[in-house]
């Protein structure tokens, strides 16, 4: 396993200062966000990637995920919303592969009054279907992690929606500290197991009402029962960081994350 850090919690931190402030912090990997403005766009070229792919290796650092943060549709949706997250997701697929990135993390959507669930979940294994395919051909998995959009609440309904799918391009994104507000983030690990593309570490203290974000290794997460169930699966991917500086500087988040390696 290898320490690295998510650019979605650098704010407007462009990617070259993004890639060495990484780096210098300890982090051996990072994760990229495309999003509808900036450096990483659908719009970008390939002159721009590979300008971002060599700023990156100068840097130190390997960009080893991305995430679809450009999605304007919506994939637990029906009709123009889904089929325009559907072409958006394959388009940042495309695009991963061509800086080499094999992982993206995806929320799927978001639900509404007028969404209700069984059909969001009949929409979700549509839209999946439809950009398998294309996952498998660029060799770019997507991963789904479990937010707080309001859908799959339960492991047990992640993985049968990714069963389902039945692509081993179509995975699992772990977050500890997203479910610890309402679960324990190991039984996740242990129910997911091999469909656990990628790993993002987080911690969180209290309840759903009343809680909030810490520190690593400073909430109620039980990193010891995460580390040994995510040994138990195989899983020997990245640890991802996203703790904002707000909370820790990223240089200590980096030595926390090493103390979770010895676990």
């Amino acid at each position: 396993m290898r320490i690295g850090i998510s650019q979605l919690i650098m704010g407007k931190t462009g990617c070259e200062d993004f890639f060495k402030q990484s780096a210098a912090a300890g982090y051996e990997v990072v994760e990229i966000c495309m999003r509808e403005e900036g450096e990483v766009t659908l719009e970008m070229t390939d002159d721009d990637a590979r300008r971002i792919v060599e700023q990156a290796r100068a840097a130190g650092v390997e960009i080893v995920s991305m995430t679809h943060s450009h999605c304007t549709g919506n994939l637990l949706a029906s009709g123009a919303a889904q089929q325009t997250s559907i072409e958006e997701t394959i388009g940042g697929l495309k695009r991963a592969a061509s800086m080499d990135i094999h992982y993206t993390l995806h929320v799927l959507g978001r639900m509404t009054p007028d969404l209700f669930y069984a059909d969001a979940y009949d929409n979700a294994v549509a839209s999946l279907k439809a950009i398998a395919p294309h996952a498998e051909k660029h060799d770019v998995a997507l991963a789904i992690e479990f937010v707080w959009n309001g859908f799959l609440f339960s492991p047990l309904e992640m993985r049968n929606l990714i069963d389902t799918v039945g692509s081993d391009h179509i995975g699992f994104y772990f977050d500890p500290g997203n479910m610890a507000v309402f679960q324990y983030p190991e039984h996740w690990v242990r129910a997911l197991g091999k469909r656990t593309k990628m790993v993002h570490l987080k911690d969180w203290q209290g309840h759903a009402l009343n809680g909030d974000w810490t520190p690593l290794l400073e909430g109620e997460v039980d990193f010891p029962a995460v580390m040994a169930e995510l040994r138990a699966i195989g899983y020997d991917g990245p640890l991802i960081s996203e703790v904002p500086p707000k909370l820790a500087p990223l240089d200590a988040t980096a030595k926390t994350a090493r103390k979770l390696l010895g676990m």
